[in-house]
C-alpha cells in the first residue's frame, strides 16, 4: 500500500508564492543561489538581505521575512541584478513585485522611500515626466523635512537643473491611460 506524504504548510505556501511570483514575471525555481545578483547589486551594502536572500525567503514560502526586510525598500531598481542573472529569475522584478504587496499589506519598512516613489509617479502622471522641484518641495512637505537640502536650491536654479514650470510631454493621455490600466491590473501608483 502506498504511504500518502502530506506536503507540509511550509511547501505549501512556498508552491503558492512561487507560483505568485511567475505571475509577477519572476522565475524563483530557476534560481541555484549563485549569488551574482548581490555581488553585482550597488545597494547591497546598505540591506539587511541581498537579492539572493529574498528569492530564496520566497523559495522556502517565508514570505513574512521577504516582506519585511528593508532591503525592498532599498532596491535602486538598476536592474543590475537581472542583467547579471545566469538564469534569468529577474531580480528587479521581484523587489519590485515585493514593494507593491508589502504596501498592499501595510508592512513598509522605509516610509520615506515608498513617500519618494509615490510622489514621484504622481508627476509622471500629471506631467509625462517628473518636474523636479515640485518633487522637492513635495518630498520635503510631507515627510516633515521641510528645509532638507535647501541650500542646494540657488545653486540648482543657477545650473538650469531645476526649472520654476513643469514641461508636459506629448502624449500625455496615452500615459495617464496606461496609469489608469495599471491601477485595475493591481498595480501600485495610486
Amino acid at each position: 500500500m502506498e504511504e500518502v506524504i502530506e506536503l507540509s504548510a511550509i511547501t505549501k505556501e512556498a508552491i503558492e508564492w512561487q507560483r505568485r511570483a511567475e505571475e509577477a514575471g519572476v522565475n524563483l525555481r530557476s534560481c541555484y543561489q549563485c549569488g551574482k545578483c548581490t555581488a553585482g547589486c550597488p545597494a547591497a551594502f546598505a540591506m539587511d538581505y541581498g537579492p539572493r536572500q529574498i528569492a530564496r525567503f520566497l523559495q522556502l514560502g517565508l514570505w513574512q521575512q521577504a516582506l519585511s526586510a528593508r532591503s525592498i525598500w532599498l532596491c535602486a531598481a538598476c536592474e543590475t541584478c537581472s542583467t547579471r542573472c545566469p538564469r534569468q529569475v529577474n531580480p528587479a522584478r521581484m523587489m519590485d513585485w515585493l514593494r507593491v504587496e508589502a504596501a498592499r499589506r501595510g508592512m513598509v519598512k522605509e516610509p520615506h522611500v515608498k513617500l519618494f516613489n509615490d510622489s514621484f509617479l504622481q508627476l509622471v502622471e500629471r506631467y509625462g515626466r517628473v518636474h523636479e522641484l515640485e518633487l522637492i518641495v513635495r518630498f520635503n512637505v510631507r515627510s516633515g523635512q521641510f528645509f532638507k537640502d535647501a541650500r542646494m536650491g540657488p545653486e540648482l536654479f543657477k545650473r538650469r537643473k531645476l526649472h520654476f514650470l513643469p514641461r508636459r510631454v506629448k502624449g500625455l493621455p496615452v500615459l495617464r491611460r496606461i496609469f489608469v490600466h495599471s491601477r485595475k491590473a493591481g498595480g501600485e501608483g495610486d
